[in-house]
């Protein structure tokens, strides 16, 4: 029987290094994508690509009008500030409001009717915006609730979530989405949403990091000059 695994996939760089994990090891991919009223459609439209890239049999794209219509994030609020000085330690603006706890439930629901017993998500507890459900402790209590909430895991087979970039370096993560083939050129990041990403935002920055760590260059547009020898 083929293995199934469901990926939550935003289009953007660690989403797709995880499609790319999960196909080499050895599932049948089923991504889910969130519209959650994002600033701009440049991440799902870049889901797709993505999805195709990887022939997948299924792709879901799911809307939550919910989280555009409270706000509360500069991500759905354009009133709202995107922050550019830099990575910090505290929680930014770009926060949405218990996001990953609504697409992993989501995601679960997924998992249960087309039976695949993997959820794949690509966050990760090293380089990350301080976003508070990107800790280990809130991926374990996810799936332990996921399981207790569901015919499949209360009938004695568990669904496992898998966040195989949780304690890698952004540099790190390009790393083994390079190994792996992974289309970065088809990828996202920049929280603006432009043809050319920003360079600036907290994504950006990060994104940038990852690749000169790496020791290569990112194969997206920039409406800055990045010196990737620095």
């Amino acid at each position: 029987m083929t293995k199934k695994a469901v990926v939550v996939l935003s289009g953007g760089l660690d989403s797709t290094t995880c499609m790319g994990i999960a196909r080499h090891e050895g599932y049948e991919l089923y991504p889910i994508t969130f519209h959650y009223g994002q600033r701009h459609n440049r991440e799902v439209e870049q889901a797709r690509k993505v999805a195709d890239f990887y022939q997948v049999p299924e792709h879901r794209i799911v809307d939550i009008g919910f989280l555009r219509d409270i706000g509360g994030s500069a991500l759905t609020d354009t009133s709202m500030d995107i922050r550019t000085d830099g990575v910090k330690e505290d929680i930014p603006s770009t926060y949405v409001p218990a996001r990953n706890m609504i697409f992993l439930s989501l995601a679960a629901a997924y998992a249960e009717v087309i039976g695949a017993k993997v959820i794949y998500i690509g966050v990760s507890a090293v380089d990350f915006s301080g976003y508070p459900d990107c800790r280990p402790a809130f991926i374990e209590s996810m799936e332990q609730t996921i399981n207790l909430a569901t015919r499949t895991g209360t009938e004695g087979t568990r669904i496992r979530i898998k966040a195989p970039l949780m304690h890698l370096s952004k540099g790190d993560t390009v790393k083994k989405g390079l190994e792996l083939g992974v289309p970065y050129e088809l990828t996202t990041s920049c929280y603006q949403g432009g043809d050319e990403a920003c360079g600036v935002c907290d994504s950006c920055q990060l994104r940038i990091k990852g690749f000169k760590e790496a020791g290569s260059i990112d194969p997206i547009p920039y409406a800055i000059e990045i010196d990737w020898n620095t």
